[in-house]
């Protein structure tokens, strides 16, 4: 017999949105079986959807709706959390799912897919609140959103039934392709209408992040450059270049993938200011700020530093792996790195002068996503005469991925007659507190669109605030020679030169 675990009980029921159809643009695609309909299922099972919920797949391959429904039963099977299917609740959310051809650049197939829409909305009783979600190749976003304005399938934001939209990344490519799609999407939709998602802004680690902070009076008096020395953020990937993703990642590259928008997210969160409310308008605004207030990487006034890497053959547990540069897809001379680390300084009252270290890489050792606040040491005289110094600093650790949690280190005396220390820790995990998975990143935010709640969701002055920091970067890089790739072995933690980021000895990249 299953047990509630204490610590969930008397949590408040997620609101259940109203009766909405999504439609899923690139529907046969690999994020909409991988992540999108696994968690409306999810959410189903849950009881998150509400009657009269509709999914609609839209994509160009000519399916039917029961050839649709059998690809998404074998998706879910394979990638939902819960697991197996349960055949009662599959049965009624199968009843829900639909399809419909959609060539996208293609105006009289937007004109079908509106007579569909109608048509269901009608013989289902629903209200005509549709959610289109662009799970398409980036060139077709504007194309798309282009041709549901024309086709009367977008509401204004004053009319009863509402329309809203979810772009997925990148947005843009640099500061003047961010802006372009911007302009175009705003032709189409109210900026009050587009969803941008950034899947991180999902997880629990990350929203819980502003709950550690101004939830708790022991951490919010330490936040800033009094007491931090410097902070650290690591996404690390163990992968590469597995299904062909080098078609896409030779075009990208390490900034553009991951610096640009999911590291700038949590380097706003950890660095922003308490807002008046959790609500989208108050956290955009603060999160805003800090992204402005980040001092140049290159050109007049530039304070940051940084390092970029490409990964060659390696061994990892003893597994011979590829180069980047002979892996599928990607150029037998190409200069996109695989690694970034950066140094950055915020410049705001609150934290001048303290450091934020950054870096992401494929092929590294280990799959995790963390954030570290490293205190200043305190003054050590007083310990002169004990058998052992403290050592290591304080640091409190949140890890986003793979184990949820945060950890905090401490140093305490060893028992015994003579005075010791050694550090130590405290620490926290989500499943083992609060039992069972957390919700996946795409339920939390699939169910905040349908919602209307942007919070966790990224506005347009974040996007063009976070490319003019990163396009000069990248243009210097582009017009001047890299360096001697490749320039770290897959299987280790990058490129050396990264450890000189530091600039004092007694400082460097945590060992993870």
């Amino acid at each position: 017999m299953e047990t509630m675990n204490p610590l969930r009980q008397d949590l408040p029921p997620a609101a259940v949105p109203q009766p909405c159809c999504v439609v899923l643009f690139g529907a046969t695609g690999d994020l909409t079986q991988r992540k999108l309909v696994p968690a409306l299922y999810n959410l189903a099972r849950q009881g998150f959807l509400p009657a009269g919920f509709t999914i609609v797949g839209a994509a160009r391959r000519d399916w039917s709706d029961d050839q649709f429904r059998e690809e998404m039963h074998a998706a879910v099977s394979e990638h939902s959390r819960h697991k197996p299917v349960l055949p009662e609740v599959w049965r009624d959310f199968a009843r829900n799912v639909f399809y419909q051809r959609v060539r996208f650049d293609e105006e009289a197939d937007y004109a079908a897919l509106r007579e569909r829409l109608d048509t269901l909305a009608a013989r289902r009783q629903t209200p005509g609140h549709r959610l289109y979600y662009l799970a398409t190749a980036p060139e077709y976003f504007a194309p798309v959103a282009g041709h549901l304005h024309a086709a009367s399938l977008v509401t204004a934001p004053h009319e009863s039934a509402w329309s809203r939209l979810v772009v997925e990344k990148p947005f843009g490519t640099d500061l003047a392709s961010a802006r372009e799609l911007n302009r175009r999407l705003h032709a189409a939709f109210d900026e009050s209408q587009i969803f941008r998602i950034d899947h991180y802004l999902g997880k629990e680690t990350v929203q819980n992040i502003l709950a550690l902070r101004f939830a708790n009076a022991i951490f919010e008096p330490v936040w800033n450059r009094r007491y931090v020395d410097h902070v650290q953020i690591t996404v690390a990937e163990r992968v590469g270049m597995e299904g062909r993703r080098g078609q896409y990642y030779d075009t990208a590259g390490a900034t553009r993938d991951m610096v640009q928008n999911h590291m700038m997210q949590l380097l706003s969160l950890v660095a922003m200011e308490p807002p008046g409310a959790i609500d989208a308008r108050a956290i955009r605004d603060e999160k805003l700020k800090v992204v402005r207030a980040i001092q140049p990487l290159v050109g007049p006034g530039a304070t940051g530093a940084w390092v970029r890497g490409q990964y060659g053959p390696g061994t990892f547990a003893r597994q011979p792996m590829k180069g980047y540069r002979q892996e599928e897809e990607v150029a037998a001379d190409s200069r996109t790195e695989t690694y970034a680390a950066l140094r950055l300084y915020v410049d705001t009252w609150r934290w001048s002068g303290v450091p934020f270290y950054l870096r992401t890489g494929k092929r590294l050792p280990k799959r995790l996503t963390e954030i570290a606040i490293q205190f200043r040491s305190p003054p050590k005289a007083m310990f002169a005469s004990a058998e052992q110094l403290p050592q290591a600093p304080n640091q409190l650790v949140l890890r986003v991925q793979p184990d949820e949690g945060i950890s905090l280190s401490f140093e305490a005396k060893v028992p015994g007659m003579r005075m010791k220390l050694q550090p130590v820790r405290m620490d926290f995990r989500y499943g083992s507190s609060f039992g069972g998975d957390s919700p996946e990143a795409y339920e939390r935010l699939l169910l905040d669109a349908m919602l209307g709640d942007a919070t966790l969701f990224t506005g347009a002055d974040e996007v063009d605030y976070s490319w003019q920091l990163i396009s000069p970067l990248l243009d210097a890089w582009s017009a001047s020679e890299p360096p001697s790739f490749p320039n770290y072995e897959a299987g280790t933690w990058g490129p050396a030169k990264a450890d000189q980021l530091f600039p004092e000895a007694s400082s460097h990249w945590r060992r993870l």
